[in-house]
């Protein structure tokens, strides 16, 4: 037990292989969290977590995370203040389910 040093903990490389094919499949075109997916082998889920990781981490580098907006299939509504990643639930003008996720993708602020 003398002179037992604890080790400092090692970050997880998994996770940073996987923001990194995440904002390489962002920088060529608009992509729906499922084509992220898929894409990366991830859980749908698992993929709103890393956008928002990614969009902080982005912020330092004159670089922003576009989102385009979902859109409602029944009557046309945008969703263009929604704040959250997630594709929304239901339409606050016809309530309809029928709804086009959100597309994201890496580019220049226009800040």
């Amino acid at each position: 037990m003398k002179g037992r040093t604890k080790k400092p903990p090692v970050p997880s490389v998994k996770e940073d292989t996987v923001r990194h094919a995440i904002m390489a499949l962002l920088a060529g075109e608009a992509v729906s969290a499922l084509d992220i997916s898929r894409e990366v082998r991830i859980p749908e889920r698992e993929v709103y977590g890393h956008l928002e990781h990614i969009q902080r981490t982005l912020r330092a580098t004159g670089l922003r995370l576009q989102v385009v907006a979902a859109v409602c299939g029944e009557c046309g509504f945008v969703f263009h203040k929604r704040a959250r990643l997630t594709k929304p639930g239901k339409c606050p003008v016809c309530r309809s389910e029928h709804i086009s996720a959100p597309l994201f993708f890496i580019g220049e602020s226009v800040d």
